[in-house]
């Protein structure tokens, strides 16, 4: 079952078409991989979803782009309560300035829970999810900052999980780690898809391959192939998804 759909869906920058003519779907509480080379789209296509484009002066789209049955960009008016159901990790941890614990619990706060005990429990439980906790849980109180790399990007992983959010989306999100804890971070998306939807851009043929489920190839702002992951890697229809996971493009 399709909890986000694109249709016929085009993305501009000024006059300039980045994306053209998309259309797919992405299916509850599996992972999605977005892959193609540099430049094709993909990264507009996936803030798409939570309309973060939408700030940069000259962003327009055409077609649909639908989540749970509504257009987003037609049908949402409250984009706060869009960007609760659609969390967002980027491709360099970016925590906040300030502790451990207020990371997670400033999210709870701006929307409105005041309780204590209720953002300690969501503080513990997320950063469990995010498989931090049993590293954190005798500092909370320390800056977020003092942390490694890969850690900082299980707390931003943790922070988007503590709105309880239906889908994660997530730009490259282990392109600056190293590979331990690039790995660390695709067991956890692997466990998370149990319980989220998860969309993932991904430079990384390799990793696109090992976790998700679905893949989207882009070429030159176009969909070229969507499909199972296993099958699009052992029988793709297209000469140049072929060519793109064989390293001879891209």
């Amino acid at each position: 079952m399709e909890i986000i759909e694109f249709k016929n869906f085009g993305a501009y920058y000024g006059e300039k078409k980045v994306v053209n003519n998309v259309t797919f779907p992405v299916y509850i509480n599996k992972i999605t991989a977005i892959i193609g080379p540099s430049g094709c789209g993909k990264s507009t296509l996936l803030r798409s979803i939570n309309r973060i484009n939408d700030e940069i002066p000259g962003f327009k789209v055409e077609g649909s782009l639908l989540i749970d049955g509504k257009d987003v960009y037609k049908d949402v008016d409250d984009l706060t309560v869009l960007r609760k159901k659609v969390g967002m990790v980027f491709q360099r941890p970016v925590p906040f300035p300030m502790s451990i614990y207020e990371n997670i619990a400033f999210g709870l706060k701006i929307h409105g829970v005041k309780d204590k005990s209720k953002i300690n429990k969501i503080v513990e439980k997320t950063l469990k999810e995010a498989a931090l906790w049993d590293e954190v849980k005798h500092e909370l109180d320390k800056n977020a900052y003092s942390l490694s790399g890969g850690q900082q990007q299980r707390l931003c992983i943790a922070r988007s999980l503590a709105i309880e959010p239906e889908v994660l989306l997530l730009d490259e999100p282990t392109s600056a780690l190293d590979p331990i804890a690039t790995q660390r971070i695709e067991s956890l998306l692997e466990r998370l898809s149990e319980k989220y939807t998860i969309v993932i851009v991904t430079h990384n043929i390799a990793q696109a391959i090992r976790i998700s489920d679905y893949i989207a190839f882009m070429f030159k702002g176009e969909l070229i192939e969507f499909g199972e992951t296993s099958e699009v890697v052992r029988n793709p229809k297209n000469k140049l998804t072929e060519e793109y996971l064989n390293g001879k493009i891209g």
